[in-house]
This record gives C-alpha cells, sequence and structure tokens, in this order.
C-alpha cells in the first residue's frame, strides 16, 4: 500500500507538472523574451541607419551636429551604479507596497493602468504599422505638448487604452496577463545593459533580493511579503469614483483589481487555481538574453567584415551563439523552478534557478570562446584596423 500511494502522488505531481497552465507559462515566457529581444535589436538597427542619413546629410549639406536621434531617446541604458542599486530600490517599492498598500492601492491602480496603456501600445505598434502602411503617408501629427505621434502609434494607443478600460471595468485575468505582456516587451526591448559585468552585478543582485523577499521575509514581518504583494487585489477606481458619486449599483459592480505584476494561468485540473509567475523573472534574464543576442549579432557582422579576416568556426562550441546557450540555460531554470514548487509544496524564487542556469553557461561559454574580458568591460567597442591591414 505505501508503495502504490508513493506511485500515486509522483503520478499526481508529473501531471502537475505537464499541467497547460505550466505549459502556457513556459511557452509564453520564452516567446516574449525573444520577441522583446529581437524587438530591441530592430530598434538598436533603426538608430544605426538614422544615424548614418544624419552623417550624409551632414557631410552634404553642410549642416551643424544635432542631438540623438528618437530611437536612441526611446532606449535606456543601465550602468553599474544603476544595476547595482536597482535591487536594492526594488525592496523599498516592494516594503512600500507591502506596509502601505491599503493606503495607496488606488494610486497603485491608477499608476499601473497608464503604464500599461503606454507598454501596450508599444506592443501593438509593429501590428498597426503593418496594417496602416498601405494607407498611411507616414508623417506625424502634432498634439501640441504631448509630441509628434505617425496614425500607426495613434491607433495602438487607442486600443492599448480601450483595453485597460475594458479590464479596469471587468479585471478579467485574460486583460491582465495581455496588459502584462506588453510591459515585459517594452522593458526588454527599451532597456538594455551594456556588458557582462553589468548584467551580472544586476542579477546576482536580483538573486539576492529575491531570495531574501521570498524565504526570509516571513521571520521578520510574519509573512510571505512577496507571495502577499503579488496576489493582493487592489480597489477598482471605478468603484472608488462612483462610491463619492453615490452609485450604488456601480460600487457593487466593480471588481478588484489584481495589477498586472506577473503572468497568471488556470490549472486545467483545477480552474480556480492559477499558476503564476512574476513579470521580473521574465524580463530580467530576459535583459541578459537580449544583452547577448545583440553581442551576437555584433560579433558575426565583425566576423563576416573582410577587415577582420577570421576563419571560420572550428568547432561546435564556437559556432554555438550566446542566445541559443542563454534560451536554453532559462528553460532549464524555469523547469527547476516548477519542479522545485511542486516538490517543496511552497513559493520559490524563480530568480534563484533562472540566474545561475542562464548565467553561469554564458560565463564559461565565454571563456571558451575567448570572449570573455571582451564581453565584460567593453563588448560593442570598435577595434581599429591594424596599421599593417590597411590599403
Amino acid at each position: 500500500m505505501p508503495e502504490e500511494q508513493n506511485t500515486e502522488t509522483a503520478t499526481i505531481s508529473a501531471l502537475t507538472i505537464v499541467d497547460s497552465s505550466r505549459i502556457s507559462t513556459f511557452i509564453i515566457s520564452i516567446l516574449l523574451i525573444v520577441y522583446g529581444s529581437f524587438r530591441s535589436l530592430n530598434i538598436e538597427r533603426e538608430r544605426e541607419k538614422e544615424k548614418d542619413e544624419k552623417e550624409k546629410e551632414k557631410f552634404g549639406l553642410n549642416l551643424p551636429s544635432s542631438s540623438n536621434t528618437d530611437a536612441e531617446s526611446q532606449l535606456q541604458t543601465l550602468d553599474t551604479c544603476q544595476a547595482m542599486f536597482l535591487p536594492v530600490g526594488a525592496s523599498i517599492s516592494l516594503l512600500i507596497m507591502f506596509l502601505f498598500f491599503d493606503s495607496l492601492q488606488v494610486v497603485f491602480a491608477i499608476f499601473t493602468a497608464i503604464l500599461a496603456t503606454v507598454a501596450f501600445a508599444f506592443l501593438l505598434l509593429p501590428m498597426c504599422q503593418y496594417f496602416v502602411q498601405p494607407c498611411s503617408s507616414g508623417q506625424k501629427v502634432s498634439f501640441g505638448v504631448c509630441g509628434r505621434f505617425t496614425a500607426a502609434e495613434i491607433i495602438s494607443f487607442c486600443l492599448s487604452f480601450t483595453i485597460v478600460c475594458v479590464w479596469i471595468l471587468t479585471g478579467h485575468w485574460l486583460l491582465m496577463d495581455a496588459l502584462g505582456m506588453g510591459l515585459c516587451v517594452a522593458f526588454i526591448a527599451l532597456v538594455r545593459l551594456p556588458s557582462l559585468k553589468v548584467s551580472t552585478l544586476l542579477l546576482v543582485g536580483l538573486l539576492v533580493y529575491d531570495v531574501f523577499w521570498v524565504f526570509f521575509s516571513s521571520y521578520i514581518f510574519s509573512t510571505n511579503v512577496m507571495v502577499k504583494v503579488a496576489t493582493r487585489p487592489a480597489d477598482n477606481p471605478v468603484g472608488l469614483f462612483a462610491k463619492k458619486l453615490h452609485l450604488t449599483g456601480l460600487v457593487r459592480d466593480a471588481p478588484k483589481l489584481s495589477l498586472p505584476a506577473k503572468l497568471v494561468f488556470p490549472s486545467s485540473q483545477n480552474s480556480s487555481h492559477f499558476n503564476m509567475l512574476g513579470l521580473g523573472d521574465i524580463v530580467m534574464p530576459g535583459l541578459l538574453l537580449c544583452f547577448v543576442l545583440r553581442y551576437d549579432t555584433y560579433k558575426k557582422s565583425q566576423t563576416c567584415s573582410a577587415e577582420t579576416g577570421v576563419p571560420p568556426p572550428p568547432n561546435y562550441v564556437q559556432r554555438l551563439s550566446y542566445f541559443h546557450c542563454s534560451l536554453i540555460g532559462y528553460f532549464l531554470g524555469l523547469l527547476t523552478a516548477t519542479v522545485s514548487s511542486e516538490v517543496f509544496k511552497a513559493a520559490q524564487p524563480a530568480l534563484l534557478y533562472l540566474v545561475p542556469f542562464t548565467l553561469l553557461p554564458l560565463l564559461t561559454m565565454a571563456y571558451l570562446k575567448g570572449d570573455l574580458r571582451r564581453m565584460w568591460h567593453e563588448p560593442f567597442m570598435v577595434v581599429p584596423t591594424p596599421k599593417h591591414m590597411e590599403v
């Protein structure tokens, strides 16, 4: 009998791991990282293209140098100090949300709605550009102090605003996931890590942050702060305003809002149970994968240029890209985190598994390829052509 019970328990655990909600989490998180990384690479290429065009204009028309391009102004590059203090800032923000959530929950909901509107508009923009391109000249329309926007940007913003409004009125988990996906893609695409050194400092710091607030916060605050904040619903701003206006029916119908700081998927075995993955567990490793994708592309362009004279890769390690290596590591780390949560029947800090599985293989591979020193300090520095190679 005990052996049968153990076998039955193991079968149930295996079925839980391969539950549709777990599979959805795996697929969506990997797709978001891949899409966000290639979106960032596309922005980088547009920036370089605009830079070359402006250089040609300067030489052709003898114009004075101008400010950075629009594509460049969209990007935010983290430096060493920002990477070191980001976990501290995240801890302070988490603590504020934990201690003052009841007083500031409406502020959190409104701020999140505004941020989600902009991020989801960014996610929808390529689709809108694709449909609008045949019937639009691409000229920007001025909105005064708000700036100038193309027709595709206006349409994407209107669609995003509509979806956010429907989410506020219904509180549906699917719309919350959609907004969370927009936040992931926007963060991965618009925030850059300049080197492996900054990447390591950021991810190790966030690993410590994640482990502390999941495993040790209960010893100080008598509850798991991370899980408490992530699963705590906020009062609906519509319900609050309706209450002030004495609209009792609208107050009763306004649902509480689960803020889009996570992706949730209902279990196929129990529809009332949701599996959850924090956006930080997608975004932070995603920033590392975005960095290595940019480096792979840069290194490939350097290798393909006639000036370098680099021979083709001699073995499999040299041919394997850093992006593929890190993506496989992310998958294995997420799988390990999932198994651990089922084994221990408790919330696990996903970065405890994701960071080693993505960072350590990357560091090892960079060392074997001889790129570690360059990736650690100045990975995108243009190496000048030696004098004896100049024609």
